[in-house]
């Protein structure tokens, strides 16, 4: 089997409060469009601001996330990238790209704009993910 990794890592702030809704198979899924921004100086030496729109899915968010994914608030999204596509009602394939989440945090700001030193981590372990036991102590004697 060939060696792939698909990984994405964002850092931004939501464009609206995400949507709440139940699969068929009854799964919380949460939705939000997540901003990021990319700056390059231009031909006429300027700096230039680009914004990049993510979709961003979430499944199984605890209300307490639920509560804080609101329009402005800035976050970390850790997932994969999915693409997938659908025939809208009008008969017309649509194509999504999207990330869907497996970790996620909050970066709440001072009043000043600035980092706090809050943190609020989401991580959702997918099935093939083995918990990591770390009361395994390091040895201090390494053979290199």
């Amino acid at each position: 089997m060939a060696f792939s990794l698909n990984k994405i890592m964002l850092i931004g702030n939501l464009g609206q409060d995400a949507e709440h809704r139940f699969t068929q198979n009854n799964t919380e899924v949460s939705s939000f469009s997540l901003a990021t921004q990319n700056s390059y100086k231009g031909k006429d030496g300027n700096w230039v601001n680009e914004t990049t729109w993510h979709n961003i899915v979430l499944f199984g968010a605890s209300d307490f996330l639920k509560s804080n994914l609101k329009k402005g608030k800035k976050f970390y999204v850790e997932g994969r990238l999915n693409k997938r596509d659908y025939e809208n009602k009008d008969g017309q394939k649509v194509y999504i790209t999207e990330v869907i989440a497996d970790k996620f945090n909050i970066i709440p700001l001072d009043s000043a704009g600035g980092l706090d030193n809050y943190n609020n981590n989401y991580s959702q372990q997918s099935n093939n993910q083995v918990p990591i036991d770390s009361s395994e102590k390091e040895e201090d004697d390494l053979p290199f």
